[in-house]
């Protein structure tokens, strides 16, 4: 499946695809006549890549998990890690806003 077909189909931003290529972690993707073709494994990285957006993660965060899952063998639990950080941080993000909610009550 093309890039243009993927980002169609999946609802995948094209600037999400062209950053998944540029890490060089599509080691199956093939470029066929010119076109990038993704199979069903670069769909499960890029539904990986497209969650840890969702959940705050910035392009180097999401780069960095991608590296830790693809390329080192028992990262488990630097991911963990990673998960973790920005739990406790979007939690903080939470308790502020309770705080200054119940100040203007």
């Amino acid at each position: 499946m093309t890039m243009e077909e993927t980002s169609n189909r999946y609802q995948i931003p094209i600037k999400i695809l062209q950053e998944y290529e540029s890490w060089g972690l599509c080691n199956a993707v093939k470029k066929v006549i010119g076109a990038w073709q993704y199979d069903d494994s670069d769909l499960e990285n890029l539904s990986m890549i497209m969650t840890l957006h969702d959940i705050g993660f910035t392009t180097y965060e999401v780069e960095t998990y991608m590296r830790l899952l693809l390329e080192k063998e028992n990262s488990e639990e630097e991911r963990l890690d990673m998960l973790n950080q920005k739990r406790n941080k979007i939690l903080d993000v939470m308790k502020d806003y309770d705080r200054s909610r119940n100040r203007k009550e």
